[in-house]
């Protein structure tokens, strides 16, 4: 994780056992035996693509990635730079992902440092062994974008004694300039290093300068690493690659006299990312795009931070470069400037903003990094804040007016939780190599605590975070385009259950059959392709109560999944227990809508018809 001034994150212990007995699968198959799926229902053999602003996979559906950044660990020097120690932890890593946390991507993390520890020569066995953890994730099932990490340029910049440290370039590379003794003065947070340490600033300078031949250096590593992934992946795996996050949180470090955001953008980090895409097409990435962040303190929600960009002049994006941001309430983790809890619609404005920027560049967009301290002073802001954020990044509306203006709900966003990381609260870090310093709770890096789980005394994976807020019903793949999308997860806030979305009085029937439970829905519009709609089935929708009100049909305890079931459920891939709602349709450009709740309990068949009927009505009045 990184940001700006003010946020906190956490590394979570997390080696994991996963107990997928708890786990219902289709027609009382074993996990085993679900996690062999048909071709048809597996990765279609073809990267995603980006089209009409929109990730797309082979088989033309609108794709959504949801999942978490892995992990923090990366930063740390006790794995030498990898997301953990070994690959069995990889694979469980993933496992526990996808069945607890309802994952089907992730942002995997990579060190410059360990990839190119001296300068020009590039570590072979550093690469094999993070291509080897990256599998594990692929195997599972889940797609993976890397990235090269970086906080505060390099944990070299700082010396043994420093209340703070950073990760990112080698120790060669800070040796190459004349930095200042690093000091950020009177900081209460990690990230104000950022603008207020002056070795943290003229090493950044250097960077977009060029200076030293830096950039020329990373990349070139960056090649090799891309290459590497490229031949020592299958087809199938590679296929599962989405594309490359080329530096993490960039920013200028220091502007030039009269040079503002915009321009720092338009004259060196957009030709720094073309450089990039050209080092990404000559490693056999030509197909996948280079998701670019701007800089960091474009979309920041406090005034005096934010500054002008969003990589404005770069022209129209296109299928080659996805916008890829962050965000994080700066103004909830400063425990300051706001004092209660987040709210209904809390960052609609925020998030809004990410998709018109990317629609106004013809890309899709991504939300690589949020999150919430979960430990210390402002801790109890994040049940909701984390709420707010989900709201946001599945509809621009809030709640209160999704169902009277649900056209205007904007495309549902992909993006990467921070964080998903094994070894919270365990770890053995010597803070800046100090002996005299091991840190060993949260993520070990800056006082941070964001992961969403960590390993229980049993060594079992168990998640810090409520469940119903992170294991989410989301459109995983929909056939055409998503017109319209909600998903009130009922999350807690402690004892309280936190209900934004609850159906209107104005469908009593629906309102009826939802009840006090969970509820999604889906509004789209068919495509010209064969492949299914599908939406991820949250573990706490078992199969036997699970209701399922659609045009295309009505289901209580939806059936197996078979190309003539217009509504059924089949396993997802990977083998960890979690499923999938597959909705199929027979045409082209027709508006279809599917509500999937667990409130139910044995609807009869006049309730789902009515249900259905109120639906019906409304989609044909507000579509």
């Amino acid at each position: 994780m990184d940001m700006p001034n003010m946020r906190a994150r956490l590394i979570v212990v997390f080696v994991v056992t996963v107990v997928l007995s708890g786990f219902l699968t289709v027609a009382g198959t074993s996990p085993a035996t679900a996690a062999t799926p048909s071709d048809s229902l597996w990765f279609d053999g073809t990267p995603l693509t980006v089209h009409d602003g929109r990730f797309v996979d082979g088989q033309g559906r609108e794709v959504v990635l949801r999942g978490y950044n892995v992990s923090g660990e990366t930063k740390l020097a006790e794995n030498g730079g990898l997301p953990f120690a070994s690959v069995a932890d990889a694979r469980r890593s993933a496992a526990a992902l996808r069945a607890l946390g309802g994952g089907n991507a992730v942002r995997f993390l990579l060190s410059w440092a360990e990839a190119e520890p001296v300068r020009g020569q590039v570590d072979t066995a550093y690469l094999a062994a993070a291509t080897e953890q990256l599998r594990a994730f692929l195997d599972a099932g889940i797609r993976v974008y890397p990235d090269f990490h970086q906080d505060l340029y390099s944990r070299h910049l700082f010396h043994t004694g420093s209340w703070y440290t950073g990760d990112g370039a080698p120790e060669w590379a800070v040796d190459a300039g004349s930095y200042p003794k690093e000091s950020c003065g009177i900081c209460f947070f990690w990230g104000q290093n950022i603008t207020q340490n002056a070795a943290v600033t003229k090493a950044q300078y250097d960077f977009w300068h060029n200076t030293y031949g830096l950039q020329d250096a990373f990349l070139a590593t960056a090649q090799s690493t891309m290459a590497y992934l490229a031949q020592h992946l299958t087809d199938s795996e590679f296929a599962g690659v989405v594309g490359f996050d080329p530096y993490n949180e960039p920013y200028a470090g220091t502007y030039e006299s009269g040079q503002t955001s915009r321009t720092w953008e338009r004259d060196l980090l957009w030709p720094f990312y073309q450089r990039f895409r050209a080092r990404m097409d000559a490693a056999g990435w030509q197909a996948k795009p280079a998701l670019v962040e701007p800089n960091l303190f474009w979309n920041a929600n406090i005034a005096s931070q934010k500054q002008e960009g969003g990589l404005l002049d770069a022209g129209t994006l296109g299928t080659r470069y996805v916008l890829n941001t962050h965000f994080y309430d700066q103004k909830a983790i400063s425990g300051i400037l706001m004092w209660g809890k987040a709210n209904d619609g809390q960052y609609a404005t925020d998030f809004a903003a990410i998709r018109d920027r990317a629609a106004a560049a013809g890309t899709a967009a991504v939300v690589s990094e949020y999150g919430h301290p979960l430990s210390g002073t402002v801790s109890d802001k994040a049940p909701t804040v984390l709420k707010a954020m989900y709201q946001a990044l599945d509809s621009r509306l809030p709640g209160a007016s999704w169902w009277s203006n649900p056209a205007a709900s904007g495309p549902v966003l992909s993006g990467s939780q921070w964080q998903w990381d094994l070894y919270n609260g365990r770890h053995h870090e010597l803070m800046n190599d100090n002996p005299g310093k091991v840190l060993t709770s949260g993520d070990a890096w800056n006082d941070e605590d964001l992961s969403a789980v960590r390993l229980d005394d049993s060594g079992a994976a168990t998640l810090r975070q409520d469940a119903r807020l992170l294991d989410r019903i989301y459109p995983a793949a929909t056939s055409g385009a998503t017109a319209a999308f909600t998903y009130e997860d009922r999350s807690r806030d402690g004892s309280t259950t936190l209900t934004w979305n609850p159906v209107p009085s104005t469908l009593p029937n629906v309102s009826r059959l939802v009840g006090a439970g969970q509820y999604g829905l889906l509004v789209w519009r068919s495509g010209s392709g064969t492949a299914p709609t599908e939406l991820h089935l949250p573990a706490s929708f078992p199969i036997a109560a699970t209701t399922v009100v659609s045009d295309l049909g009505t289901a209580y305890a939806p059936p197996p999944y078979t190309a003539s079931t217009p509504v059924g459920v089949a396993p997802e891939p990977g083998g960890t227990g979690s499923r999938r709602l597959l909705l199929t349709d027979a045409d082209s450009g027709t508006l279809h809508y599917a509500l999937v709740t667990n409130g139910a309990t044995a609807p009869s068949a006049d309730l789902l018809g009515a249900a259905r009927s109120e639906l019906t009505a409304w989609a044909a009045a507000r579509f």
